[in-house]
């Protein structure tokens, strides 16, 4: 499991660490999706069985490593962020009306789109209750956290409202959507490991704009890319319409010189093969890329600047490693 994880171990104790609490994860993530009802059960164990990361447990199990990592709430935080991430991938399909989810058949098209989200919720359920045996902070926190998932989600459904830069209403939506969960997976790490406070409160916002630094790195892999290595294929923002970061910038530009590209990302059908690919090429050589990939390294700062206070142990230096890696992916 750790192969997966974007995160170069080189301490070989903590990697050792790491893989031993991936395990431990991975067999309360299979406890927890199983029910009496057959259909609810092999829904449950859909995604999880398609694999995936597990980036969001594995940011749990590091930040743990500033305290006691060996605490067994430790293990059932990770868990509970790990099915909270997963009961959104089951409602993101419904909503994105998705065939294919990691590799494999979407819920919602194997099944419908009432059993996916029946699956999402029962998800749910199962990570509030392991985080309701953790204690009535646990609760709150995840209450906090899934009520700005849900806030993210509307805000990206409405778009902007009038007057609002779309720049601004696109980390919104990022910082919530997005980085909100990898936040508590920072935060719950360093609690449930009774790390001390002011280190609590540093993690929770270096994982937060590691967040926001992954997302837009997918952003701009998505247009540079020559092969699938954001996991979906190059351009595909750009064929269903998503004002991803590198768009917003090219519309937002003003140069004369991005005239075609502004009026193929406004007007033209890019689901056709031929204005797809003359919108990704003048996308791919525009300045929007370098004004997009500057956002980047200036979110990975703002990581680094959070995790350089933390203590010279091995799990800084992979929480550092990180922040190399989300931005080298890009090119």
């Amino acid at each position: 499991m750790i192969a997966a994880v974007p995160v170069e171990l080189t301490d070989a104790a903590l990697a050792a660490e790491i893989v031993d609490g991936l395990a431990l994860v991975e067999k309360q993530l299979a406890d927890a999706t199983q029910s009496e009802e057959e259909l609810l059960a092999e829904a449950s164990t859909h995604l999880l069985e398609a694999g995936g990361k597990r980036f969001r447990a594995t940011l749990v199990l590091l930040a743990s490593h500033f305290g006691n990592p060996h605490d067994p709430r430790v293990v059932s935080a990770a868990a509970a962020v790990e099915l909270t991430h997963l009961a959104t991938l089951y409602h993101d399909d419904v909503m994105d009306e998705a065939v294919i989810r990691r590799g494999h058949e979407s819920a919602n098209s194997r099944w419908t789109n009432t059993v996916a989200i029946l699956t999402g919720d029962f998800l749910f359920a199962r990570a509030s209750q392991m985080l309701a045996a953790l204690g009535a902070e646990a609760v709150g926190i995840q209450a906090d956290t899934f009520a700005r998932l849900v806030g993210g989600q509307i805000a990206e459904t409405i778009g902007p409202g009038p007057g609002q830069d779309p720049l601004e209403h696109y980390l919104h939506v990022v910082k919530d959507k997005t980085a909100s969960l990898v936040a508590t997976a920072g935060r719950f790490g360093a609690m449930y490991s009774d790390a001390p406070a002011e280190i609590a409160a540093r993690i929770e916002p270096a994982c937060e704009a590691i967040g926001v630094a992954w997302q837009l790195s997918d952003d701009i892999l998505d247009v540079a890319s020559e092969s699938d290595q954001s996991g979906k294929t190059p351009g595909t923002d750009l064929r269903e319409g998503v004002r991803s970061l590198p768009v917003l910038h090219a519309l937002g530009s003003g140069r004369p010189a991005d005239a075609r590209l502004r009026n193929l990302l406004v007007s033209a059908d890019l689901t056709d093969p031929g204005l797809h690919a003359e919108a990704l090429g003048l996308l791919r050589d525009n300045p929007a890329m370098q004004e997009a990939r500057a956002d980047l390294r200036r979110w990975s700062a703002v990581a680094r600047e959070q995790i350089a206070g933390l203590p010279d142990v091995p799990a800084r230096a992979a929480f550092d490693g990180l922040c190399d890696y989300v931005v080298e992916r890009t090119g």
